[in-house]
């Protein structure tokens, strides 16, 4: 009763997809066939319209087809075995490019080569010569379009009804091309549209896919609903990237990236392998390129020992150093399992890359002297690069005397043990936090800075400095591995203080900056590093969220994705981070070093707050060791929120001797 009813609605679209999609999904053989049966009917077809062009009429002469009637016969045949020769039914017809298209054109200019030849053998009076060149230009059109036709109808079918995933490319230079032709192979994505800068290529098209302005971002994205925004921007700068980034602020799209040039042209990465857009992209922060004769003087053919070497700056330093051909790489720290890690990834980048550095792992405490003093004597070491610290602000505010023993008394040792050994220079790696703190971490690095310029002035022959930077993108104490996690999890990212900001630099330009300012040091220098602007931190998880394709969820959002919460500023946190005590800096050779002229402790006044420090130790009295900061580091003042929770303020001891 219902046969002779028509399909419609959604029964009808589910049929009319399940017949595009049955088409889409012949196998390769069948659609070879069609192919070749099409070209059997468009050969012949073609020599008929080449007939009809001549004479201006659908039907020719009879008298000139009736003797050319073999022609329409055999030309089938012998263009499909040339097709073949060539290898034009081996091409993808749906990725057809430059090569299919040359062997049309080969195989039909062959095939009018031998069109002409045979009626010239078998001697035809009625055919005319122009009959080959329009046969030619013709066949080219039906057997190239046909193909042509297909793959437009393929992508159609993509758009319409695969379950691949729209997304717009920003980048339309040789780059976003490959790219673009890349997801055209895979089964996840498909391009609707390109964005670029360059204003010539506005309204043009890439392999037939349009070129905008970045302005037309929004409307795009309201348009196609991309699931990702793609920046095809491999050998752009930072600042050209950040450009591009901005462009793109609040649009509802996850922004991805393709890797950097010189990741594609070494080999590590593909141009194709898609990965979240690093956050050194939001800095806009271009690194200046490293002096070779700073990273030689105090690395190349020498000893050179890094403590901490398991940490996020120490492991960073260790990489840099190799790179730089020291004899000898001496790796100390505390953790066994960061100092295992950071050995096997040293050991394979030597394999590969036929370094011959011997490279040694030890374990060990910076408090313990006869452990650092045996190992500098031992293998008479050169330079030092003292990395090792605690450096998370409320673990070390939980933990005052541990911070002390750690960041004053292991920076003491380091120093001492470099000064009695012969070490060339010795450079402590420093932090901003040391610049007016108001948190213990921060003030026992003041506190170790000032030990080395109290080193530096007793005329030893070692050359100590000290370099002083904010926080480095990626490391342990960073926001910003914590806001990925939060991220993740689905929220919500915590942020202290909507007014907090801070200094930021990557992992791998500390490190080199590092080094170059060692190599400059003249003794007792505290080195200033550049960090640029300061970073409000509730803009970075902002943005971090945004580039995820989420929406931040707010009073005037109340639909998005993932909340920003202020947890509140922790103990001893400041909202603002300086780099320098005082006005006093000067520049130095490298634009991105400063020297600071800072005021020192003299060498009584110093030795006894370290001394009142150990006594203080040895009482547990956290409240003495805090005024002993007080009184030793200009600047310290304790936020009024410190709280003592592991453990009471005063614990009588018997004994007030100090630890050695």
């Amino acid at each position: 009763m219902n046969a002779g009813k028509k399909l419609a609605g959604p029964d009808a679209e589910l049929l009319k997809r399940n017949l595009h999609l049955r088409v889409a999904t012949l196998s390769r053989r069948a659609k070879r066939v069609i192919m070749v049966m099409a070209d059997f009917v468009a050969l012949p077809l073609a020599l008929w319209t080449a007939y009809a062009l001549r004479f201006s009429t659908l039907l020719p002469p009879p008298g000139y087809l009736t003797s050319a009637f073999w022609l329409f016969v055999t030309v089938p045949f012998i263009g499909v075995f040339i097709f073949a020769r060539f290898g034009l039914y081996r091409a993808v017809v749906r990725y057809m490019g430059v090569q299919a298209m040359m062997a049309v054109v080969k195989g039909v200019v062959l095939l009018a080569l031998i069109l002409f030849a045979m009626a010239y053998v078998m001697r035809l009076d009625v055919f005319p010569r122009s009959i080959p060149i329009n046969f030619a230009l013709i066949a080219m059109l039906y057997v190239g379009g046909s193909r042509f036709v297909v793959r437009s109808y393929y992508q159609w079918l993509i758009k319409h009804y695969s379950d691949k995933q729209a997304v717009i490319i920003y980048g339309a230079g040789g780059a976003g091309a490959q790219l673009a032709n890349a997801l055209a192979a895979g089964r996840e994505f498909y391009v609707v549209a390109f964005l670029d800068d360059d204003q010539s290529m506005w309204g043009s098209s890439v392999l037939g896919i349009p070129v905008f302005c970045p302005q037309k971002a929004p409307e795009l994205v309201e348009k196609y609903q991309p699931e990702s925004l793609l920046l095809a921007l491999p050998s752009a700068s930072r600042k050209q990237r950040k450009h591009a980034l901005d462009m793109l602020e609040g649009l509802p799209v996850h922004v991805l990236t393709v890797p950097s040039m010189p990741e594609i042209v070494s080999g590590e990465a593909t141009l194709d392998q898609l990965r979240e857009v690093e956050v050194e992209d939001l800095l806009g922060r271009d690194p200046v390129p490293p002096k070779q004769e700073l990273l030689d003087h105090s690395i190349r053919n020498k000893v050179v020992m890094v403590t901490g070497a398991g940490g996020s700056i120490g492991s960073e330093l260790c990489r840099q150093i190799l790179r730089n051909g020291p004899r000898k790489l001496i790796l100390f720290e505390s953790n066994e399992y960061s100092l295992y890690s950071i050995d096997q990834e040293l050991n394979k980048q030597c394999y590969e890359e036929g370094i011959t550095t011997r490279i040694l792992p030890f374990l060990g405490s910076v408090v313990n002297r006869a452990r650092v003093e045996a190992i500098m004597l031992r293998y008479k070491v050169q330079t030092v690069y003292h990395a090792a610290a605690y450096k998370h602000v409320p673990m070390v505010e939980h933990n005052v005397f541990e911070g002390i023993r750690n960041n004053v008394i292991g920076t003491q040792v380091v120093a001492q043990c470099s000064a009695d050994t012969g070490v060339e220079r010795c450079i402590l790696v420093s932090t901003d936090k040391a610049v007016r703190p108001t948190n213990v971490m921060g003030a026992t690095k003041r506190l170790a800075e000032l030990i080395l310029q109290d080193l530096a002035l007793q005329g030893k022959d070692t050359v100590f400095s000290m370099v002083r930077f904010g926080n480095v993108l990626g490391s342990s104490g960073s926001v910003v591995p914590l806001f990925r996690q939060q991220i993740e999890n689905g929220g919500p990212v915590t942020v202290t203080h909507p007014d907090i900001n801070r200094f930021f630099m990557t992992i791998p330009e500390a490190a080199l900056l590092v080094i170059q300012a060692g190599s400059m040091a003249q003794g007792g220098d505290v080195f200033v590093l550049d960090m640029g602007s300061p970073v409000k931190i509730v803009n970075l998880a902002r943005r971090m969220i945004e580039l995820c394709g989420l929406e931040v969820q707010s009073d005037k959002n109340p639909d998005g994705d993932i909340a920003i919460e202020f947890t509140g500023l922790r103990p001893g946190e400041k909202l603002y981070e300086e780099l320098l005590i005082g006005e006093d800096v000067e520049g130095t050779s490298h634009p991105k070093i400063m020297r600071a002229n800072e005021d020192l402790l003299d060498h009584e006044t110093l030795y006894g707050h370290l001394h009142e420090l150990q006594v203080a130790e040895l009482r547990q009295d956290m409240d003495k060791a805090r005024k002993i900061l007080q009184e030793a580091v200009h600047g310290f003042e304790p936020s009024s929120d410190m709280v003592d929770w592991l453990m009471p303020a005063s614990i009588s001891t018997s004994d007030d001797k100090p630890i050695h």
